[in-house]
């Protein structure tokens, strides 16, 4: 039985680069694949996977609010690949889990787990329920050598912990951080406005 996987990690971890070698070695055996991504992300074009070294590739699959993916024809596929599976809705990963077993087609899932302010996505919940195989895609802190497990939103160097859950940005924006870290960034910005509040507290 095929089975669905869920590869998370932080900001900064090659999630999409590892997304786009699996898909890689797909195609080289002369395999067909399916690249899907939410519309939602247009970072880099509403139809672009696109990692932060430059690669990229086209998606076969746009997902938007709404959508069905089991009306959709897996005959013949191999692999279904998911870019930021994080912004799906929990439905929608319904729908993932039973392609796996409807056409038996393995789905491997790359997102993000938390959102900056520690919370889980809807889809990556969902996916931490669902998946059959759970892997952390690695990297170190932004700030030290410990491994980064925290998003931290930064606003003109600021770090910052408020805001909508759903905002685009790459390194711009987002820096990969350990929590050690991630609360002294917060406790910085908080006394740079006189606050004294707990690092997981809005700044």
């Amino acid at each position: 039985m095929a089975k669905l996987y869920f590869r998370y990690g932080t900001v900064g971890s090659s999630k999409t680069l590892n997304l786009l070698a699996v898909a890689h070695n797909y195609r080289q055996q002369g395999k067909k694949i399916i690249l899907m991504k939410p519309d939602i992300d247009t970072r880099f074009g509403k139809e672009k996977i696109r990692s932060r070294a430059g690669l990229e590739q086209e998606a076969d699959v746009l997902i938007h609010a709404g959508m069905s993916l089991l009306s959709l024809d897996f005959q013949g596929i191999s692999c279904i690949l998911v870019d930021e599976a994080q912004f799906l809705s929990a439905r929608t990963i319904d729908e993932l889990r039973s392609i796996t077993t409807d056409w038996n087609i393995p789905i491997i899932c790359y997102g993000l787990r938390t959102d900056f302010k520690s919370f889980l996505f809807d889809g990556s919940r969902r996916l931490m329920e669902l998946a059959d195989s759970i892997e952390e895609v690695k990297v170190t802190c932004n700030y030290c050598n410990r491994k980064a497990i925290m998003n931290l939103k930064h606003v003109n160097g600021i770090a910052v912990n408020e805001g909508p859950s759903v905002e685009l940005g790459a390194e711009e924006k987002y820096l990969p951080s350990c929590f050690p870290c991630y609360c002294i960034e917060l406790q910085k910005a908080k006394s740079l406005r006189k606050q004294k509040v707990s690092c997981l507290e809005p700044v």
